[in-house]
This record gives C-alpha cells, sequence and structure tokens, in this order.
C-alpha cells in the first residue's frame, strides 16, 4: 500500500501520469527513513531537513504540513502494509503543469513503506567513480530526486564487483559515497568533507557530527579531501540513517581497520 497525499492506495493502482513534475523535470524531494516498533527515528531532523530544502525550492508548506502530521502519515502508511518495523520514503513534488516554470508552487506527495532489513556487510570493498562528478554548489546538499550520477555509481560498483563508490566533485575531491555520507579515520582525527563538498546534509552524518564533536578520544574536522588522502586513511566509515555505520575494509590495495568506526556506531545506535 502507498499514501498518496493522505489517501492510501494499491500499489498496483496508476498514482502518477505523464505531467508529473518530479518525473519530468526532477522537480521534487525526497526523505528516508527508518522505523522501528512503529516509531521514526530521527523524526524532527527529517522533518526540519525537508521543510527547509522546500524553502529553497520555492515549494509552497501549507500551515497543516506539522510534524505531527509528518509523523503520522508516516505510521499510517507503514500501518497500512501489516509493518512495524520500516524503510520509509517520503517524496515531495511540485503539483503537475507548466514547463520548466511550473503553474503552481503547490505540492503533492508519496510515501511508501517496505520492510526493514539491515545489513552490516564484513567485507565491504569501495572503488572511486570518476567518469561523472557531483557539483559543489549549496543545491547538492539537498535530497532531490535528480540522482543519476549515484545511479550510474551504482551501475560501475556492479561491474566492477565493489560494494560501494566514492562520489567527487569537480574540483576532484571526495564528495560522499552513493548512498551515504562519507568519514575517513586518520589517528584521532575523524574527518568527512563539508557540505560545501556538495555533500548531502545527512541526518545520520549530524548526528555523527555531534558525536564526535563531544569526545575527548577523537578530534572532528571538515575539510577538503582527496581521493590520495583517502588512500591513506587508517579506516573509513560510511552513514545512512537505515544502516547507521557501514565500515569499509577495502578501498583500492589498502586494507583498513574497523575499530573506531564499531566504537561510533555503538554510539550512534545510543541516539536512537
Amino acid at each position: 500500500m502507498i499514501n498518496l497525499s493522505g489517501t492510501i492506495l494499491k500499489k498496483s493502482e496508476e498514482v502518477l501520469n505523464s505531467n508529473n513534475r518530479g518525473f519530468k523535470y526532477g522537480d521534487a524531494l525526497f526523505e528516508t527513513m527508518k522505523v522501528k516498533n512503529s516509531r521514526t527515528y530521527f523524526i524532527e531532523d527529517h522533518y526540519f531537513r525537508l521543510m527547509a530544502s522546500m524553502r529553497m525550492l520555492r515549494m509552497e508548506i501549507s500551515m497543516s504540513f506539522t510534524l505531527e502530521f509528518f509523523e503520522s502519515e508516516i505510521i499510517k502508511t507503514v500501518r497500512s502494509n501489516k509493518l512495524e518495523d520500516a524503510r520509509v520514503r517520503f517524496t515531495v513534488f511540485r503539483k503537475e503543469g507548466g514547463l520548466y516554470h511550473p503553474l503552481t508552487n503547490q505540492i503533492d506527495y508519496l510515501i511508501e513503506a517496505l520492510p526493514l532489513t539491515l545489513t552490516i556487510k564484513e567485507n565491504y570493498a569501495i572503488e572511486l567513480f570518476k567518469d561523472y562528478y557531483i557539483y559543489s554548489g549549496i543545491l547538492s546538499s539537498i535530497k532531490t530526486t535528480n540522482k543519476i550520477t549515484n545511479v550510474l555509481a551504482s551501475i560501475y560498483a556492479s561491474e566492477n564487483g565493489v560494494d560501494n563508490c566514492v562520489l567527487l566533485n569537480e574540483k576532484k575531491q571526495v564528495v560522499e559515497a552513493i548512498n551515504g555520507n562519507i568519514f575517513m579515520v586518520k589517528g584521532n582525527f575523524i574527518i568527512t568533507p563539508p557540505i560545501t563538498e556538495g555533500c548531502v546534509k545527512g541526518i545520520a552524518r549530524k548526528k555523527m557530527l555531534e558525536i564526535v564533536s563531544k569526545s575527548e578520544k577523537y578530534n572532528l574536522q571538515e575539510t577538503a579531501i582527496s581521493p590520495f588522502e583517502l588512500q591513506k586513511a587508517d579506516e573509513i566509515f560510511i552513514t545512512n540513517v537505515i544502516v547507521g555505520v557501514q565500515p569499509v575494509s577495502a578501498y583500492k590495495k589498502s586494507i583498513l581497520n574497523k575499530k573506531v568506526a564499531s566504537e561510533l556506531a555503538l554510539e550512534l545506535s545510543k541516539l536512537v
């Protein structure tokens, strides 16, 4: 079952037509959320990120689109699928009409809920994706449906027998992984690219920054990372709200440790 602007429909029902602006122009945003025991993790962070992104894209936010409404629509969708644990995608798109210039800034939304499957792989190899780049502008920091670079990188990863890829910006600096933010460990420094490099403002990234900034054991650095510097890391890990922390075991010829990543994964799990 899916939720189209408040109405529960069967997945087999036609819900989008050829005039949908998300389909035609990528004029859409989405949030991917983790629901456990009918509770949405980091719900306020997801809601406020979505609201900020909608304002950036000049989408009209109804007075009724409150945090309580947002959460209730998610849980309604999860329960309609007879689930308690779910991976939820909440997509917001401008109402149909117009060409590049929309006829309205009002929105519709589509909520999907799938069974939650958590897999943290023991052996997890990543490689550099150099065919195409992500632009290092602030628009890249929001979760729009324009994800063709991620799609092509996923195909590249599959064709080359690796689990994930490192995406670069036009300055050939590290941005993120296909499905999450990237961190490297060097000594007692935890280093991640700043938002200005073009990475998504990930919710798990935000929580990890909070954890490390309060730590007396580690020093946090948000700074540009070159692919060469990434090769010299003691550890590399990827964060997203579904898995939490995925340690990387191999990058190019480097075999990596997982001690710090495992420690920080435990700290992240305590926040939910």
